[in-house]
């Protein structure tokens, strides 16, 4: 006879259930507050970063796994940080292309109750439980995005990330999307939604979309240059500042 073993579901599932008792939710605030802390204690003195976005679900053998991995190394050639989820697939390969490189790797890790373990290309590496925790600390300490072609997970972090630029609550960070072929139906769209008046046509803008790691870097650069300037800091190589 066949057994199935339950999937055991994530913290979402519990606090999203609705209200609980007051002293419930009371100790929620306080876990969630105590991830924050553990994650800017774990990331406050890293340096900047650049943050990769993208399927977990590619193996070493596909193209875009090889193109994030390229990407990586092009990250620490810039003098950044790589920073991801942490997990497998674009992730690892991101990580695994700036470890090779010399360059510091960072993991943002989630847990869940399949796909996600933390891959072996991580200097610093964070486990969170709740997705909107490790949302935040993946912009926070970033300084440009670039999403590689990924599910509903991927997605919800791009338009998240668009969304935070678009609103100015972060300034303008370069964010790029690595695939043509994957995601010329998500530009047609942002297109769709200037000619409804939902969005601003300028806001098509602020995504650039290419094939080319090189131009994803030269796209970044520019931006890097010509807002920030490089300082020294007590204890540490230097800091980008604002200009």
């Amino acid at each position: 006879m066949t057994q199935f073993k339950p999937i055991i579901p994530p913290k979402e599932h519990i606090y999203l259930e609705g209200p609980k008792d007051r002293s419930y939710e009371l100790l929620f605030a306080f876990r969630v507050f105590r991830q924050f802390i553990k994650g800017f204690r774990t990331l406050h003195f890293i340096g900047p970063c650049i943050t990769v976005f993208g399927s977990a679900r590619f193996g070493e053998n596909h193209p875009y796994y090889a193109k994030a991995r390229d990407c990586g190394a092009h990250i620490a050639a810039l003098g950044f940080n790589t920073m991801t989820g942490g997990g497998p697939g674009i992730m690892e390969a991101a990580n695994r292309g700036a470890f090779e490189a010399g360059g510091k790797s960072i993991g943002c890790n989630i847990q869940l109750p399949f796909e996600q373990k933390v891959n072996p290309y991580v200097n610093t590496s964070i486990t969170f439980e709740h997705f909107f925790v490790r949302k935040v600390l993946l912009v926070k300490y970033s300084f440009a995005f670039i999403i590689f072609p990924g599910g509903v997970g991927t997605m919800d972090e791009f338009y998240e990330t668009l969304t935070l630029v678009q609103t100015r609550t972060i300034t303008q960070f370069p964010i790029v999307l690595v695939g043509k072929a994957y995601f010329q139906p998500v530009i047609d769209y942002l297109h769709f939604m200037a000619e409804q008046k939902t969005i601003s046509p300028e806001d098509i803008n602020l995504v650039l979309l290419t094939d080319s790691i090189d131009e994803a870097m030269e796209h970044i650069s520019k931006y890097i240059k010509t807002n920030y300037a490089v300082k020294p800091r007590r204890k540490r190589w230097w800091l980008f500042e604002k200009k």
